[in-house]
């Protein structure tokens, strides 16, 4: 204990010294640094630094301002980067760029930066032909690019001097304008405010970048581990997520900047909202209005000309569907998308919508970039269902198919549960970009009509049947997103088995017909008409349905009529007759020819028998 008692005061008064001595030297080196270093030669430095990294020319307006606590920092306004000819193009600016460096380094006559901080840049990016972006001209982050791209396999060899450092990039309130030469747009990001993390050029890169695009404000993380590569085009594992209030997603596996279909890891996306994300993209999706939100979750996986989306999950409003789907191309380029979906329940609504669906792009990521995301496209869907609905109508076990090829859309409903009968569908848009018309073919049997009038609440005299069946055809030569009634034409083919004619008192009828020479439907209305069969055939042109030889037969009455049916005035002109149904009974039920006409549910009866036993009196003479 002596012994350490004698020397513990030397060792600390020699480390007392030594520690002394080093704050000394750091006070004198910081008091006496802005008389060492040249401001010129740090603006001249860091005008050599921006060249070297860029391949163009850097030009600094103003005047450098240095700091020394607590670390040596310069302060430069006014930076501009030209092309490097005279009159040079400018590629970018920046209001003031701040950037660390080393004491040591620019007493001895160097100017090392790092830790980059710009404040309101602008700069102007092109991407060219295919899909890569023009970084710099022959500058050291492009010759690092081009010696990655130029590399085999995933990893890439760099000597130390070229191993260049550059620590945090920090970006407040700048701008971006990109000039796609693909597409010809120009895409412009303002609002940009990033936090970029990336010591060395052959080290990993994490960048945290918020945006606004187009008004919305949107947020973006990226890491990777071999950025040199990614940016040269390479496929590299990467994570990616893309945050804002219309569309977000996540994805992490193999990405590559130039190659769509390298594509293989798990993808998240959803978009909340439907008609608020196509407004902000600037395109317009006819009968979109169906679609409310869309989602899905699957793996990736690289197959021939695209991509496979294994284990897929996928959300169209409240119906949410597992299956398998393929993003590839056709021999003629265009985008296709075809698959297995199975649902526990569905709206069909969405799915009709995706008829006029276009993606402009050759990639997704064109598709993002070129801000058109709905052009032309090619869909071979497979659906089904254990439950579906198409506006007030009900579906089971649905199986149904969507085809968007060759300039044609088709919907096939190929079997289908329909109010306890059967029902099979085609719809069809006619060539022509999707507007050069469409047609409907529906048939269904022994469906339960009487059960489906009612939960339609559709109100006036109607026939009741227990069990029908229905065929429909239609076409028009509109594009069917605008075609109204007056604009469809076809044919309809309706028969049932027995039923209840409600509010259609047909002896009430025969007595006021014999009584009066109008009437109105509602004075009939107190009974019904139990009948066992009809038979209605009807054609449809220019916004009416025209009746043809419609029977509603009865154990003892049959009622015939022909006429027409206005859709646009919800009226109708109808001429008939009641008469009895066995040949037998026509002295007892004599024929009673009728007329209707008006406005339903309450239109007016005029009895023809009536009509000609008080012929019309001439007027007097005044």
């Amino acid at each position: 204990m002596r012994s350490a008692s004698r020397w513990l005061p030397a060792v600390a008064r020699t480390t007392g010294i030594i520690l002394l001595t080093i704050l000394i030297v750091f006070a004198v080196f910081r008091a006496t640094a802005p008389f060492l270093i040249s401001s010129g030669l740090v603006r001249s430095g860091i005008e050599k630094a921006l060249s070297e990294w860029t391949g163009y020319r850097a030009q600094i307006d103003g005047d450098p301002t240095l700091e020394f606590w607590p670390t040596a920092r310069v302060t430069l306004n006014g930076v501009t980067i030209r092309e490097p000819t005279r009159n040079g193009k400018v590629l970018g600016h920046v209001d003031s760029l701040s950037a660390d460096f080393s004491l040591w380094s620019a007493i001895r006559g160097h100017a090392r930066f790092h830790e980059f901080h710009f404040l309101r840049p602008i700069l102007y990016i092109r991407r060219d032909d295919n899909g890569l972006i023009d970084w710099t001209n022959e500058g050291r982050l492009s010759k690092a690019i081009a010696q990655a791209e130029a590399s085999s396999g995933q990893g890439i060899s760099m000597r130390k001097d070229q191993d260049a450092a550059i620590g945090m990039l920090t970006i407040e309130d700048g701008s971006v304008e990109m000039t796609d030469e693909r597409s010809g747009n120009i895409y412009r990001l303002n609002g940009v405010n990033a936090d970029i993390s990336w010591p060395r050029l052959s080290q990993a890169m994490a960048a945290v970048i918020l945006a606004r695009f187009n008004g919305q404000d949107i947020k973006l993380n990226f890491d990777s581990a071999q950025p040199l590569l990614f940016f040269a085009g390479k496929s590299v594992d990467a994570k990616t997520s893309l945050a804002s209030s219309l569309i977000s997603g996540t994805y992490s596996g193999v990405t590559s900047l130039s190659d769509f279909s390298a594509f293989a890891g798990n993808l998240e996306l959803s978009v909340p909202n439907v008609p608020s994300f196509l407004a902000w993209s600037g395109q317009h999706l006819p009968a979109a209005d169906a679609l409310k939100n869309v989602s899905l979750s699957a793996d990736i996986a690289a197959i021939e000309k695209g991509l496979r989306f294994n284990n897929l999950s996928f959300k169209v409003n409240d119906s949410t569907a597992s299956g398998i789907m393929d993003l590839n191309y056709t021999t003629a380029g265009k985008p296709k998308i075809s698959g297995t979906l199975a649902f526990d329940q569905m709206n069909l609504n969405p799915f009709l919508a995706a008829f006029s669906m276009r993606l402009a792009a050759e990639t997704a990521i064109d598709a993002l970039l070129n801000g058109n995301p709905l052009q032309r496209l090619d869909l071979d869907l497979r659906l089904s269902s254990n439950k579906a609905a198409l506006g007030p109508f009900q579906f089971e076990n649905i199986g149904a198919s969507l085809l968007v090829a060759g300039g044609k859309a088709k919907f096939d409903i190929g079997d289908s549960g329909f109010e306890s009968g059967s029902l099979t569908a085609h719809l069809e848009v006619a060539p022509g970009d999707f507007d050069g018309g469409g047609k409907l073919q529906i048939s269904i049997r022994n469906a339960d009509f009487g059960g489906l009038f009612t939960r339609l609440k559709l109100i006036g005299p109607l026939p009741m049947p227990t069990s029908g069946s229905l065929d429909l055809s239609l076409g028009t030569s509109k594009p069917i997103w605008v075609a109204t009634l007056s604009d469809v034409a076809g044919t309809l083919h309706f028969s049932s088995t027995a039923g209840t004619f409600r509010e259609f008192d047909i002896s009430g009828f025969r007595t006021l017909a014999a009584e009066k020479t109008f009437f109105r439907m509602s004075d009939i209305a107190n009974a019904s008409f139990d009948f066992d069969s009809i038979n209605v055939d009807a054609s449809f042109a220019k916004g009416s349905a025209e009746v043809k030889n419609a029977s509603i037969a009865g154990r003892n009455e049959t009622i015939t009529f022909n006429g027409v049916v206005p859709f646009r005035t919800n009226g109708l002109a109808l001429s008939g007759a009641i008469e009895a149904t066995s040949p037998s009974d026509a002295d007892e039920l004599p024929m009673l020819p009728f007329f209707i006409g008006g406005s339903w549910p309450n239109p007016v009866v005029s009895p023809v028998a009536t009509l000609l036993q008080k012929p019309v009196q001439p007027l007097q003479q005044q």
